[in-house]
């Protein structure tokens, strides 16, 4: 199982990035995909899920900035950031839950339910 995440770099406060994350390996209708994040110093936080049926989850803090989807036909996850602020500055993890590991979707946060976990993409805003 792999899941290969890219997309992140340096970006202004205000900016946009899109993440994007590969799996392979798994069977991708079967799993919740994932968003993490671990700013320097910080433990590891939920950022936002989405189910293979489309139910989402996110945290507070990115709610109507951040987006979550997935192309299930060729197994990715995304994040669209939008309107980024320099607090969002950490390292970004994607992550795959079987769906029966959740009871419902806000369950979606809770990280030791996943099973997968990509290496990470550097996400850094400048102020």
């Amino acid at each position: 199982v792999q899941l290969q995440a890219s997309g992140g770099g340096l970006v202004q406060a205000g900016g946009s990035l899109r993440l994007s994350c590969a799996a392979s390996g798994v069977t991708f209708s079967a799993y919740v995909m994932a968003w993490f994040r671990q700013a320097p110093g910080k433990e590891r936080e939920f950022v936002a899920a989405r189910s293979w049926s489309g139910r989402t989850a996110y945290t507070d803090s990115v709610k109507g900035r951040f987006t979550i989807s997935r192309d299930n036909a060729k197994n990715t996850v995304y994040l669209q950031m939008n309107n980024l602020k320099p607090e969002d500055t950490a390292v970004y993890y994607c992550a795959a839950g079987m769906h029966n590991t959740f009871s419902s979707s806000a369950e979606y946060s809770r990280g030791t339910a996943y099973n997968y976990w990509g290496q990470g993409t550097q996400v850094t805003v400048s102020s």
